[in-house]
């Protein structure tokens, strides 16, 4: 955003000419055309000759003593000891009697006084173009520079990222290989296990077999014929051996095939869109209506232009309609417990979170909250989004076991997705409270990471996290970055509310900023919620000042162009 500079900003500053000090500029003598500062006026033009009979303006003053200029003693430039007399606006130039009779007789000629004041009108009116100009460019450089800024940024993270998925790939990689060098030393292992087994078995055959042919040896050398017939029949049966039973074959060790590394395998830089340098976000109110709500947490739009409002903590929700400038209670009910988010179902039916309940809540017939099929155990939901008549998604949390999840299911209450954790088994959330849903199937949700610490997560179709948004430090050096509400725009953005900067941030489809816009500008302040309709419409509600214990919530029907 631009920032006007007072005084013209880039000129050259002027001093005072008589002391040549940087003292501010304060006076200007009209008899001597000399500029002064306030202490030179009284000490040294006051001891100048006449000087009480100069005349001295203020500095505010400087351009609206035209009268002072001296039009009756211009000198013609063509015919001398002529004076000029008129202005030739056909010409446009200074003309003496004798210019007139001669050349311009049957021109348009106008007094020099009045030319005078065209010529400084059209001055002014160009000064003016030049400073808008000059203003426009200044504004164009701020958002450059923004951008420049924004640009440096979203660099540095994805440069973050590849790095941090070069050492998690690094990081497989090693993990890989030593799996595969392990699997290769058991596989060995076995082989070899199996193959000494029968080394050993066959190593104890021979050796007992090379002890009996010692006994056969020496038994045929016996030189005793009684003694030999006595024992060969022993002997005989002795030397009946049965070779053991090896195996036929062996398992040989795997051998090893490469593998291909392929972009597919690392990632790859995919176009993000345009870098543009136009800010053309256009916020205007339509119409303001005061509700007798403490706060507008959440708002949900239905098709038939009525809307639900929950005061968040004040338990209060309420079905509106408005009517010109006014705004009709359809239905108001008084919640049990806090409520942590709300969406509307495609039949106007408003689902809740609501403290203490694992179940979405919704309103009986007669008032009353009642459980639906959309269960979360163990978890307590914080966070709806309806998708389609099918499908919603639920962001929720459990403190007592430090545990937040994002629950995908369908109208049958079934959990179809649940992701909790990254590919390392590494929580992947801290403690979810707002989340929305892009046409691509990304999930936007914040998690707070503490009252003051924020972020918003964008989680890509397989469940892992594609990029993190904390905040600008163009707004947010100051000021922690703050989000308490978070919706889908008609062209796919996602908008986050910020409550310490009353600042809109609008970032894509991956979670990148884009533009923003503060609502003070407009006179939006204490923005806390917000909601587009299907017929073209943003709605903002606010909250109250700290502190304060009037009810004075608004709710802001806005036509938005740019986002």
């Amino acid at each position: 955003m631009a920032s006007s500079q007072p005084f013209g900003g880039g000129q050259v500053p002027v001093n005072c000419k008589l002391c040549e000090t940087d003292r501010p500029i304060q006076w200007k003598c009209m008899d001597c055309s000399i500029l002064m500062c306030g202490h030179c006026k009284e000490k040294v033009h006051s001891q100048f000759k006449n000087a009480q009979d100069h005349k001295i303006i203020n500095r505010e003053e400087i351009g609206l003593h035209t009268e002072e200029l001296d039009f009756t003693n211009i000198k013609c430039d063509e015919h001398a000891g002529q004076s000029s007399c008129l202005y030739c606006n056909t010409c446009e130039i200074l003309v003496c009697p004798t210019c007139v009779a001669k050349v311009h007789k049957k021109h348009d000629l106008i007094e020099i006084s009045d030319a005078y004041n065209i010529k400084i009108e059209g001055l002014n009116k160009r000064q003016s173009k030049m400073q808008k100009s000059n203003s426009n460019m200044n504004a164009k450089k701020d958002e450059l520079n923004r951008l420049v800024s924004v640009e440096n940024s979203k660099y540095s993270k994805v440069k973050q990222d590849i790095l941090a998925h070069e050492k998690t790939v690094k990081g497989q990689v090693e993990k890989y290989f030593k799996e595969l060098v392990n699997e290769l030393d058991q596989s060995h292992e076995s082989v070899l296990t199996t193959v000494k087994s029968d080394i050993n078995t066959i190593s104890i055959f021979t050796n007992r077999t090379a002890d009996k042919i010692n006994q056969v040896q020496d038994f045929i050398e016996i030189s005793n014929a009684s003694e030999f017939f006595k024992e060969v029949n022993l002997v005989e049966k002795s030397t009946e051996i049965k070779e053991p039973q090896t195996k036929p074959s062996y398992t040989s060790s795997p051998k090893f095939v490469q593998g291909i590394i392929t972009q597919k395998n690392i990632g790859s830089l995919q176009n993000d869109g345009n870098l543009s340098s136009e800010t053309n976000i256009s916020l205007v109110i339509n119409n303001k209506y005061q509700t007798e709500l403490d706060a507008i947490a959440f708002i949900s739009p239905c098709h038939d232009q009525s809307i639900w409002l929950s005061s968040g903590a004040y338990r209060m929700l309420q079905r509106v309609k408005p009517e010109g400038t006014n705004l009709k209670v359809i239905s108001k009910f008084d919640i049990s417990g806090n409520v942590y988010g709300m969406a509307v179902t495609p039949s106007h039916q408003p689902l809740l979170c609501v403290k203490g309940k694992t179940r979405l809540q919704q309103i009986s017939s007669s008032g009353e909250l009642t459980d639906t099929v959309y269960d979360v155990t163990p978890f307590y939901p914080k966070a709806i989004h309806v998708v389609s008549v099918n499908k919603l998604i639920v962001g929720s949390h459990n403190s007592e076991l430090k545990r937040s999840a994002v629950i995908v299911m369908n109208k049958k209450g079934e959990k179809e997705t649940v992701y909790e954790h990254n590919e390392h088994n590494q929580p992947l959330f801290n403690n979810l409270r707002l989340i929305t849903s892009t046409g691509t199937g990304n999930i936007h949700v914040v998690d707070w990471i503490s009252d003051e610490n924020r972020k918003e997560l964008v989680l890509g179709k397989g469940g892992h996290i594609i990029n993190k948004y904390a905040g600008h430090s163009t707004f947010n050096t100051n000021a922690p970055f703050k989000p308490v509400n978070i919706a889908t725009t008609p062209s796919d953005n996602v908008v986050l509310m910020d409550l310490n900067t009353y600042i809109l941030h609008i970032l894509n489809d991956n979670g990148h900023l884009v533009s923003y816009f503060n609502t003070k500008v407009i006179g939006i302040e204490f923005p806390y919620s917000l909601a587009f309709n299907t017929t073209g419409q943003l709605y903002i509600g606010s909250t109250r000042a700290s502190g304060s214990q009037t009810k004075k919530a608004k709710l802001y029907e806005i036509k938005y162009a740019g986002f």
